[in-house]
């Protein structure tokens, strides 16, 4: 006797998963797989972590925003925390998952970027105009300190701890303690022998030693004597004695003046962001103001910059010009001679001609400029035979080295490249070539060439603007060199453009921080780079209707 069927339970057409077509009653309760469950878990937790740990990082941006008074930044960095969380808590913003990261990382290192570049070209900011009217007042008053007559000299410690640098004096046998951001403390239970600070509770006394090391420290410390600007600060210079100082000038808020109080004369903020007398003599210290297109009429108005700016420019396109076309040729020169069958080792050979690109780029450089050396170089002692050449002396010489260097680190990009548009090419069409009787030069000339360029042109002109703006390899191999002898910033024959950005920006030590006229040429060459860029770009068409 065969066993009673069991009935089984089928739900409808659309029903929801586990309830059958007799309604609710007899409703099969759906289990999810353990292993399910366990992976939903550990992703969940993991996706936690990975966002604590990216807001914890962003709240720190925003406390560092917040600490400069870098507001735009604080809002930003708040937006993008909001959305980050929302994104990856939510289900309805899937595809928001994936791009969002690429689209954080595009706002923060170029849109970001760009713009302020662009708001820095409008602004005086450089030395002297570094941050905002309310420090520049801190600094001025601070900057005419003198030592007040008659004031008493303190006995004076250097000591350290978490706010830094700071000073302990004994002021009637009471010890106090401050550093630049705040003033004089009491301290109890220092320790004074024969009249000498050798314990501060919180703090680690300096030996005589310490104190030598970070002598430049110690003298430009200012610690206030209290709440009071107008009570002075205490600095030294032997690191043993101290002083109070009080500033020559003072702040009258109300007239928004700084008043010298040992002529009286008065001094008030102009349009350039510095304090001007009545005479027209300014002080030293300014402020970030917007001075409009001031700094593009330097760049092509002052004779100082205009004259090499020109010069620079030429030899800029010609360097990138040069650099693209001729890796370009050496490249496909020898991905056309290694893509021939007959040609033994081929795939020794190859990986032989791609060391170079496999080898740091900025190791070449240096490698390359020892080799250049006009007294120990291996081209002149060894390949010349002791020749006295001086490669990065004379401006051509310097030029022609620079060229060879960036076609020798170059040359295997364009071979890979070469290499895989040549072996794409159909190899119907080529024999079709062949039995029209097309000689190699037309096939190469009709043929070869369109498609190899169809397939590499983007790149061709992707290593334009790099080479345009090749910063490392003029900075490693000649730094600029030799200099221009009318040129009175320090600008050679061997720079482009944004090496010169570069050294006008007083980033390389040879000038006055000019940060509001690096920036306007630095927009100048975005535009250069942008608009040749897009008449390339579609250029590009044409040899795509060959294809």
């Amino acid at each position: 006797m065969s066993s009673p069927q069991v009935p089984q339970v089928v739900a409808p057409r659309g029903a929801p998963p586990g309830q059958s077509s007799d309604g609710p009653d007899e409703t099969i309760p759906a289990r999810r797989p353990s292993s399910i469950a366990r992976t939903f878990s550990r992703g969940f937790l993991a996706k936690i972590l990975l966002l604590a740990v990216v807001d914890a990082l962003g709240v720190y941006v925003v406390m560092a925003a917040w600490a400069q008074e870098s507001f735009g930044i604080l809002w930003a960095m708040v937006a993008l925390l909001v959305v980050a969380n929302w994104a990856y808590f939510t289900r309805r913003a899937i595809p928001l998952k994936y791009i969002l990261p690429g689209v954080a990382f595009l706002l923060v290192y170029q849109v970001f970027v760009v713009a302020y570049t662009g708001y820095v070209a409008f602004t005086n900011y450089g030395d002297g105009h570094n941050s905002t009217k309310e420090h520049a007042i801190e600094a001025l008053l601070a900057q005419n300190e003198k030592r007040v007559e008659g004031t008493e000299a303190y006995t004076l410690a250097v000591v350290e701890g978490a706010p830094g640098l700071g000073f302990a004096l004994v002021n009637d046998g009471e010890v106090r303690v401050g550093w630049a951001d705040e003033p004089l403390a009491d301290v109890p239970d220092a320790v004074v022998e024969d009249g000498v600070i050798t314990e501060v509770p919180g703090w680690t006394v300096l030996p005589r030693a310490a104190v030598l090391e970070r002598q430049q420290e110690v003298v430009d410390l200012r610690v206030p004597v209290s709440d009071d600007a107008e009570d002075g600060s205490i600095r030294t210079q032997d690191a043993r004695n101290g002083y109070v100082y009080r500033s020559t000038f003072t702040y009258d808020e109300e007239a928004d003046r700084l008043i010298d109080t040992s002529n009286g004369l008065e001094y008030a903020p102009n349009d350039e962001g510095n304090f001007e007398a009545a005479d027209g003599t300014t002080l030293p210290v300014g402020w970030r103001v917007t001075v409009g297109m001031d700094n593009f009429v330097q760049a092509f108005g002052d004779t100082r910059y205009s004259t090499p700016f020109f010069k620079v420019l030429a030899w800029t396109v010609v360097f990138a010009v040069l650099s693209v076309v001729l890796t370009f040729l050496v490249g496909m020169f020898f991905a056309v001679v290694l893509n021939d069958d007959r040609i033994r080792f081929r795939r020794v050979l190859r990986a032989l001609l791609i060391l170079p690109y496999a080898f740091p780029a900025f190791m070449s450089y240096l490698l390359w400029r020892g080799m250049l050396n006009r007294d120990f170089g291996v081209i002149n002692t060894v390949l010349l035979g002791g020749a006295d050449i001086n490669w990065l002396a004379d401006p051509w010489l310097a030029k022609i080295a620079v060229l060879v260097v960036q076609v020798w680190v170059g040359f295997p990009y364009m071979f890979l490249i070469c290499t895989g548009a040549l072996q794409s090419i159909p190899g119907d069409l080529v024999e079709a070539a062949k039995i029209d009787g097309a000689g190699r030069l037309r096939m190469w000339r009709s043929i070869t060439l369109p498609l190899v360029l169809v397939a590499t042109a983007p790149l061709l002109i992707s290593s334009f603007a790099f080479n345009f703006n090749n910063f490392n390899i003029i900075e490693m191999i000649t730094e600029g060199n030799p200099r221009f002898a009318d040129a009175s910033v320090p600008v050679g024959a061997t720079d482009i453009l944004i090496t010169m950005v570069y050294s006008v920006s007083g980033l390389d030590g040879g000038a006055a921080k000019n940060y509001g006229l690096a920036s306007a040429l630095s927009i100048v060459i975005f535009i250069i780079v942008a608009t040749i860029s897009v008449i390339s770009f579609r250029r590009t068409r044409t040899l795509e209707e060959l294809s």
